[in-house]
């Protein structure tokens, strides 16, 4: 069985974005909500600060969907790779 590596990249993409954007958001609404969760994504992508703006906000929901799509690609394409690797040698 072969995954989707285009579903997996959007799926990716759509669950670490909303997370980081769910996350903020909370964040602005409730000051000091997942601030640690904040500042450990602020100091892995460069520009996103969590200074609790929604430009800042903003900068970081479009980092997570980028790192979110690579991710789930990644994956997929790991998992077919791997996937036909084994059946061949199964079948074998």
């Amino acid at each position: 069985m072969h995954l989707s590596t285009r579903a997996l990249a959007i799926v990716g993409a759509i669950l670490w974005g909303g997370s980081i954007l769910f996350s903020g958001l909370l964040n602005l609404l409730i000051p000091g909500y997942g601030l640690h969760f904040l500042q450990l994504i602020s100091s892995v992508y460069p520009g996103f600060h969590a200074a609790g703006t929604l430009g800042d906000l903003l900068v970081g929901t479009i980092y997570g969907m980028v790192d979110g799509g690579i991710g789930g690609f990644v994956f997929g394409w790991l998992y077919n790779f791997f996937v036909n690797c084994c059946q061949s040698k199964r079948e074998s």
